[in-house]
């Protein structure tokens, strides 16, 4: 997660006489001089590009996949695979696929047109943004994602806040920048959608540097990415620290952007150690260049007291030790802090089965960087922490944690399996939620995103409308409700990023979103609802959705061949793809 790391990192041998500096500098001397040639790159040039981006991901898809699982330690064969089918090319062709839509209608906002909008009980706008086609109807039946606009945007001024970039009046349409992007370590997506973000919807030229946990990407980035590079509007480096130093303060280095941790990005801004701090303190950053960023988060996942059945129980606790586990744990927006309703009846029995997931899951090596220290840490801070045995892989550390009391847990993303479980009192469901809601607000690090999960009929209890009241108070950049955030990642529609009004002087998730296909200039944040029961039996309760278990679910058997399928399926979407596509949801 750590952009600038240390740790297993060693600079890439350069043909004499040249030094990796001198490369560095050639790179960026080619970028600059190409940067007005991007900005005035036509949007019929900008669809074919992503088009041929499509053509060469796919030869390569097959080897991404299987090689990022290979190195996360997951078994060949393994269902698990399939989060890399998904996290890895899925991403980048749905990613093209979305954006080349918009970009083709994008003339008078044309994209647009169709989209429902709406606007909460406080004025702020909501729009649609999925399902969009057949195609979602279908794939995700029952999976909602709004994007929120920032209060101010009305319905009738939505259009002139999108696809600023691409409006011949707009300032943003002539502006043309070198940007340097840091790459995340731990999904292999992250870098190359950035990338997008800054060439697409920021007319920037860019140099990325990956990180050296998943530099081995290069070898399927660069010809995936190679009409970028072919332009010469794309650089990809790997290196060390002293390669992300050297970059960052470049000349020609105009902006920045960093997926990592906030200690990284206070290095960055600030300078390292006893220099930075004082910096900070004075207010005086090291680096003045434009920064935007996306750094994780203490995330919470808050279950609200309803009647569940034993089915239900069991099926999200698959879904809560998914939001654990996906990638080992090392995601940012992993839950850290499961809350739950103190009075509820049913509350031991789904942490029984939370548990009992996560013991029965497949074990893994824990790959990234650092991650047996932070565990260490994290069991040293409660005398309470239990570990949870996983057969032939490490453990899950699990831990209570008293929601009154002051703890660095609050406040230190531990980005490792690991998991604290803490009770919250409340008469009823809405007082409840109202105060899980304060507690997320107040006392956890971080804003990137917070998952609720919660029975059809308290969510008729409570009033829709009252939820959505409450839900403005959650400040999160992603909320999603009986689903878990990672479907607003997988989603390129939807925005990505932390809740808007952090500062270089308190960062916590960082600031500005990624992704948006849909080109919103001022989203305030992304809310994505799935059905609380899978297909079949939401049948019996009149929901009419033919969602199964997902195949981001750790526990779905059919995860491998699913996300091999859906890459097919972005890269030429047919009718004659999704019975084969139903055939393995079922059976997962």
């Amino acid at each position: 997660m750590n952009a600038v790391l240390k740790e297993n990192a060693t600079p890439s041998a350069t043909p004499a006489p040249l030094t990796p500096f001198a490369e560095l500098d050639r790179d960026l001397q080619l970028l600059a001089g190409n940067r007005e040639r991007w900005v005035k790159t036509s949007v019929a040039e900008r669809i074919a590009i992503l088009a041929e981006i499509k053509e060469a991901l796919m030869p390569v898809a097959q080897a991404w996949a299987e090689t990022a699982s290979r190195k996360k330690g997951i078994a060949e064969g393994s269902p698990l695979e399939g989060e890399e089918w998904l996290s890895g090319p899925y991403c980048v062709l749905n990613y093209c696929n979305q954006l080349m839509a918009t970009l083709a209608n994008v003339q008078n906002k044309q994209h647009l047109k169709d989209m429902p909008v709406r606007q909460l009980a406080n004025g702020q706008v909501v729009a649609r943004v999925l399902p969009a086609s057949i195609w979602d109807h279908l794939l995700l039946s029952g999976v909602k994602v709004d994007v929120w606009m920032q209060p101010g945007v009305t319905p009738d001024t939505l259009a002139q806040h999108t696809a600023g970039l691409y409006d011949a009046a707009s300032p943003l349409h002539k502006t043309g920048k070198v940007s340097l992007v840091l790459g995340a370590g731990n999904i292999a997506s992250i870098a190359p959608l950035d990338v997008f973000q800054k060439l697409f919807s920021e007319n920037e030229v860019v140099i990325l540097k990956m990180n050296p946990v998943n530099d081995y990407l290069i070898e399927f980035l660069t010809p995936a990415l190679k009409p970028l590079t072919d332009r010469g509007v794309l650089r990809i480096v790997r290196g060390a620290t002293d390669v992300g130093q050297y970059l960052c303060n470049h000349a020609l280095v105009e902006t920045l952007h960093i997926t990592g941790a906030g200690s990284s990005h206070d290095a960055i801004v600030w300078g390292p150690g006893a220099v930075g701090q004082a910096n900070k303190a004075a207010n005086t950053p090291q680096n003045t260049r434009a920064i935007s960023s996306e750094l994780g988060a203490v995330c919470p996942t808050i279950v609200v007291p309803g009647p569940w059945s034993a089915a239900d129980i069991q099926f999200q606790a698959e879904h809560i030790a998914t939001q654990e586990l996906h990638n080992s744990g090392f995601n940012c927006i992993a839950c850290q802090v499961l809350v739950m309703p103190r009075d509820w009846t049913q509350k031991s029995a789904l942490i029984t089965a939370v548990e009992g997931v996560i013991s029965r899951s497949q074990a893994r090596a824990l790959y990234y960087p650092g991650a047996k220290s932070r565990l260490a840490d994290f069991g040293a801070s409660n005398p309470q922490t239990r570990h949870l045995h996983r057969v032939g892989g490490e453990d899950v550390l699990i831990a209570p944690l008293d929601a009154t009391n002051g703890t660095a847990i609050k406040a230190l993303e531990v980005f490792a399996p690991a998991l604290n479980v803490t009770e919250l009192p409340g008469s009823d469901a809405e007082t409840y939620l109202k105060a899980a809601i304060e507690f997320a607000n107040t006392q956890l690090y971080g804003t990137l995103g917070a998952n609720i999960v919660i029975h059809p009929d308290t969510i008729a209890q409570i009033g829709r409308q009252r939820l959505e009241e409450l839900l403005i108070t959650l400040r999160y950049g992603t909320i999603a409700i009986n689903a878990w955030t990672g479907v607003g990642f997988l989603t390129p529609q939807a925005t990505w990023g932390a809740f808007p009004g952090h500062t270089l002087q308190d960062v916590q998730s960082g600031i500005g979103v990624v992704h948006n296909t849909n080109l919103f200039d001022k989203p305030e944040r992304t809310v994505v609802e799935a059905p609380f029961k899978p297909y079949p039996r939401n049948l019996l309760s009149m929901s009419f959705t033919l969602l199964p278990r997902p195949p981001w679910f750790i526990t779905n058997r059919k995860g491998g061949i699913l996300g091999r399928l859906l890459v097919a399926f972005q890269y030429r979407p047919s009718f004659l793809k999704i019975p084969r596509i139903f055939l393995n949801a079922l059976l997962g």
